[in-house]
């Protein structure tokens, strides 16, 4: 007999009992819900057998882990019905992703989008078959064998073969694939499933590969939870920051540089609107800012580690016989601002921002509009202090946090990442470093969740998750803790006592990269940007061309208390100028015609709020100027 500890309740079992069978007992309900486990706190499948004493949790499609059992047994099931409909197609991978699932293959004669109506009638047909689906290993050769005419799968089988581990499959009925897991029990157990696109995904990312095509789908317990999901994905397709970026004239992206953005003239008003507040929040929060190079010679990134742990994503160039990299992080030059002088305690702690232009090879297939981009400005910051400082120097860094996230309305969630295989540094210091980071969160009256083995190679950090207007969750601040670069790079301070001692240090940003952060609040926006951040924040429009000489006079006296505007002086019907301007999502629109004029007033239209009526300049102000400084949200 084994111990199974549930949720603190404490239940004997025989040996060897399936986690589905520990579910069962517990209520049909439960079992019925169940999509994977958690053992000892690892992700399991329900038919792991248990062998001794063991804490287990039922994940449900509540859980994220169970979310993503659900999501990548419906992936097998539109593999499946692919199987049925199209023989002599090749699969690829097909894994749960944030938001549903997908499957690449690669068909003898391409498919199309009308064609996932019937893919996703045969995959309802299997879900009623209601199959089994069960799991087994088969030694490398035999499992290259159960693949024969499977090349992307063979190419896998090899890659897990080299550590000489068995290859694991996942088979239900008429259909066999190579998969770790975790899965559901039966295909029944999918109760709502749509396709929601088909689009062309290069063999793992890489354009030197065949180009796949990717199915896209998501699946729910009810119908109801789908439909509302659905709903949200419609939109989502109206503010695609992409699409915004190219309507509103904000940023471009050009074949000649993949993952390059360009900045228009109102992105860059946006840009630069978000950088001023950037910089006055962090003026008053005692950081100062530097900048350092692009381009740094290579035995810099191999002293700082980023060589070792990072050098796949890097740019490198020689200059006068020497290798060199562009930088993908700010961190080793701002350790040698910091060594560039001596430091004494009294300095400490020392907040040091920069605005640094990074740059990142990321495959081809990744890119996605700003979210995904090869270069980017990462809005950095060093804090380099002593040990007693740690605590109040994070929960100051979550202060600001707390104060800039507010501004644009986004709630945000804490999840803690633990020390990954792929790290430096000894575990005892990771797990001092780990706790203060726990202490400072829990000390604030915050909550937080583990993700374990996802820290950064020289430390654990805190990743923040804001929630956008649609419930969408975006990882953009983070807080990670360094015991290890300044240990790298012989950092000193010298103490009240005289001697000399290491400094420790916090890397941190905010907005975590300002390109995707636009992309992040133009979709959280969609497009409506409040007065203080929008680029045009007053447009004025003149009936007839007379009442220009007058708003010319009121663009003055706007643009002297700080306003954007733009006069509309085409010749186009008043009409046809308001729809314009709401297209653009201009904040506020002034219409003048004689009337306004004679009586020195302006017609008021706002976006959001409609017609807001006639009112003199001066009343207007009134209004305006407290929604701009005290950055409100309509």
């Amino acid at each position: 007999m084994i111990k199974v500890n549930l949720k603190g309740s404490e239940k004997e079992f025989e040996s060897g009992v399936s986690v589905a069978d520990v579910a069962k007992s517990i209520g049909m309900g439960l079992y019925k819900a169940a999509c994977a486990a958690r053992v000892n706190g690892t992700v399991c499948d329900l038919r792991t057998p248990l062998t001794e004493d063991c804490t287990v949790e039922i994940l449900t499609f509540d859980d994220k882990d169970g979310q993503k059992a659900y999501w990548h047994t419906t992936s097998h099931i539109l593999a499946q019905a692919v199987c049925r409909l199209y023989p002599g197609t090749k699969f690829a991978i097909g894994p749960a992703v944030d938001n549903g699932f997908y499957y690449d293959f690669d068909f003898e004669t391409p498919i199309a989008g009308e064609d996932l109506e019937k893919i996703e009638a045969e995959m309802k047909k299997i879900i009623k078959e209601d199959i089994p689906l069960e799991r087994f290993e088969l030694p490398a050769a035999e499992a290259e064998q159960k693949m024969a005419g499977q090349p992307y799968k063979q190419e896998l089988i090899a890659e897990h073969a080299k550590g000489g581990e068995k290859i694991s499959f996942y088979a239900q009925g008429d259909f066999t694939d190579l998969c770790a897991g975790p899965h559901l029990l039966r295909t029944g157990s999918v109760k709502a499933v749509k396709l929601t696109s088909i689009t062309g995904a290069y063999w793992r990312g890489d354009a030197k590969n065949k180009m796949l095509q990717r199915i896209y789908g998501v699946s729910f317990p009810k119908q109801s939870a789908l439909d509302e999901h659905l709903a949200m994905l419609e939109e989502a397709k109206k503010r695609d920051h992409r699409k915004l970026g190219r309507d509103l004239g904000l940023f471009m992206l050009a074949e000649e540089g993949p993952g390059f953005p360009f900045f228009l003239p109102k992105g860059m008003v946006l840009r630069n609107t978000l950088i001023d507040y950037w910089r006055e929040v962090h003026k008053r929060y005692g950081y100062v800012e530097i900048s350092t190079p692009i381009i740094l010679n290579q035995a810099l990134w191999h002293r700082s580690g980023h060589w070792d742990h990072y050098k796949d994503n890097m740019y490198t160039t020689v200059i006068d016989g020497e290798d060199y990299a562009i930088k993908p992080m700010n961190c080793p030059g701002g350790m040698l601002v910091y060594k560039a002088e001596p430091h004494s305690y009294r300095d400490l702690p020392m907040r040091v921002g920069e605005l640094g232009l990074v740059h990142r090879h990321e495959l081809s297939g990744t890119l996605h509009g700003l979210f995904r981009v090869r270069c980017f400005t990462q809005d950095d910051a060093h804090i380099f202090m002593t040990w007693d400082q740690m605590k109040d120097e994070i929960q100051n860094v979550v202060k600001l946090f707390d104060e800039v996230y507010s501004v644009f309305g986004l709630k945000y969630q804490i999840e803690v990442s633990t020390m990954p295989e792929d790290h430096i540094g000894e575990k005892e210091t990771w797990d001092f470093a780990t706790e203060t980071l726990k202490n400072a969160i829990t000390d604030m009256g915050k909550d937080y969740t583990v993700n374990e083995g996802d820290g950064a190679f020289y430390g654990p950090k805190l990743d923040f998750h804001l929630a956008d207007s649609l419930g969408r969750t975006w990882q953009c601040g983070t807080i990670q803790l360094d015991m290890q670069m300044p240990e790298r790079f012989d950092l000193e301070y010298v103490g009240a006592d005289g001697e000399r001692h290491r400094p420790v240090m916090i890397h941190r940003v905010v907005l975590g990269s300002i390109e995707r952060f636009i992309g992040v609040i133009t979709e959280h926006f969609a497009g409506a940007f409040p007065l203080w951040l929008a680029p045009v924040q007053i447009r004025l429009l003149p009936i007839a061309d007379r009442h220009i000489p007058y708003l010319e006079e009121v663009k003055k006296k706007l643009e002297a208390h700080g306003f954007r505007c733009e006069i509309d002086t085409r010749s186009e019907k008043i009409g046809y100028k308001i729809r314009e301007a709401q297209m653009q999502k201009t904040p506020y629109m002034l219409v003048v015609g004689d009337r306004d004029v004679e009586n020195q007033t302006v017609a008021v239209r706002q976006y959001k709020g409609g017609d807001l009526g006639a009112m003199t300049l001066d009343a207007f102000l009134e209004k305006i100027v407290p929604e701009r400084d005290n950055k409100e949200i309509q």
